[in-house]
C-alpha cells in the first residue's frame, strides 16, 4: 500500500495514512521549513522544490496519491482561460501526475468553497478532468469535529477511483456530534478545546513541550475571524494558516482568552502527537500547523481504503 504525497506540508495527511498502515514512499513540498519538519518526523523521502519542476519519471509508481491543491483560480471569469491562470498551476500539476502515474486511488483535500466556486462549474470542471484521466470522482464536505478532532474545520475530500478498480469507496461516518443533536447510539459529543488543552501548562511555566511558544499579537475580542473569543465548551474555531495582513499569523485565542494559543496548543487542536516537532520560525510553525490536515481525520479517511487492500490480499 504505497503512497505518493503531493503538497505534503508538515505531513498531517501523511501521518493519518501512515497510522492506517500505508507506506508513504515519496513526498514533495516547496516550503523549506515544512520539508525540514517532515524529514525530522518522517524521514528523508521528501523532495524539496516546486512540483512544476519535477518530472513524473522521477516520481515512483504507487497505489495512492494524496495531497491538496489551491483553488483560488477557479472563478467564473477564469474557467474559459483555465490553464492561463497561474493560481491553477498546482491543480494542473496534481492532475498531470495522477494522469501519468495512474494510481488505483487519489485523495485530495480542499476548502469547502471549492463546491460553490463559479456556481458549481469549477467542481464540475474538475470532475470532467479526472474522468478524462480515467477516474470516477466522489466529493463530500466534512467537519473534522465529527471525527474526534477538537476543532470545527470544514473541508472537502475528493476521492478518485481508477475506472478498472471494482471497489466503491465509502466515506467514514461521523462518530461525534454536536450536543444539540439527538445523540445516537455510538455517537459521542464533540471533543471541546477546553478538554483538549486541560492539562497543558502555561508556556512560561516549567515544561518539556516542543514548540510551546505563542504569538504576542493582542487579544481584542472583536467579532472577526481570528479575533473572536474562544468558547472552552465547544471545539476550537478553525486553526488558521493565513497572516494578519502584516506578515504574521493570527493564532486563535486560548480557551481562557487571556492570550493566543501556542504553536504546540494549535498542533494539539489539529491532532498532532505531542512528540511531533515543528521546525522554523514561530510564524512558519503556526503556518505549517494551520495548513495541515488533522491526522486523526486523515486516519479515518484512510481506514476506509484499507478495506480494498485487505480484500486484494
Amino acid at each position: 500500500m504505497n503512497v505518493v504525497s503531493l503538497f505534503s506540508g508538515a505531513g498531517g495527511l501523511d501521518l493519518g495514512f501512515q497510522q492506517a498502515g500505508f507506506r508513504v514512499i515519496w513526498a514533495n513540498d516547496f516550503d523549506k521549513d515544512a520539508v525540514e519538519t517532515y524529514k525530522l518526523n518522517f524521514g528523508e523521502h521528501i523532495v524539496h522544490g516546486s512540483i512544476c519542476d519535477i518530472s513524473t519519471d522521477d516520481i515512483p509508481d504507487c497505489d495512492v496519491i494524496i495531497g491538496g491543491f489551491p483553488c483560488q483560480g477557479f472563478s467564473q471569469a477564469n474557467l474559459l482561460r483555465f490553464e492561463e491562470d497561474d493560481r491553477n498551476k498546482l491543480y494542473l500539476e496534481f492532475l498531470r501526475i495522477v494522469k501519468h502515474k495512474q494510481p488505483k486511488f487519489f485523495f485530495a483535500e480542499n476548502v469547502r468553497g471549492i463546491l460553490s466556486l463559479a456556481n458549481g462549474e469549477a467542481i464540475r470542471s474538475i470532475e470532467d478532468d479526472f474522468a478524462s484521466a480515467g477516474y470516477r470522482m466522489q466529493k463530500q464536505l466534512f467537519n473534522t469535529a465529527d471525527y474526534g478532532v477538537p476543532q470545527s474545520r470544514h473541508r472537502v475530500i475528493l476521492v478518485g477511483t481508477r475506472l478498472d478498480i471494482d471497489f466503491n469507496y465509502e466515506y467514514p461516518k461521523p462518530i461525534f456530534a454536536s450536543p444539540k443533536k439527538n445523540e445516537k447510539e455510538g455517537v459521542k459529543p464533540w471533543v471541546t478545546i477546553g478538554e483538549a488543552l486541560f492539562n497543558i501548562p502555561e508556556p512560561e511555566s516549567s515544561h518539556n513541550l516542543h514548540n510551546h511558544i505563542y504569538s504576542q499579537y493582542k487579544v481584542t475580542n472583536r467579532n472577526f475571524t481570528g479575533h473572536r473569543r474562544t468558547d472552552p465548551n465547544k471545539p476550537s474555531p478553525t486553526i488558521l494558516a493565513r497572516g494578519n495582513g502584516k506578515g504574521g499569523v493570527c493564532a486563535i485565542q486560548h480557551p481562557k482568552n487571556h492570550r493566543r494559543m501556542s504553536v504546540r496548543e494549535s498542533a494539539i487542536v489539529q491532532g498532532f502527537p505531542m512528540n511531533f516537532e515543528f521546525l522554523g520560525s514561530m510564524s512558519s510553525c503556526y503556518r505549517q500547523v494551520g495548513n495541515a490536515v488533522p491526522p486523526l481525520f486523515a486516519r479515518a479517511i484512510a481506514d476506509q481504503l484499507v478495506k480494498y487492500f485487505e480484500g486484494e490480499k
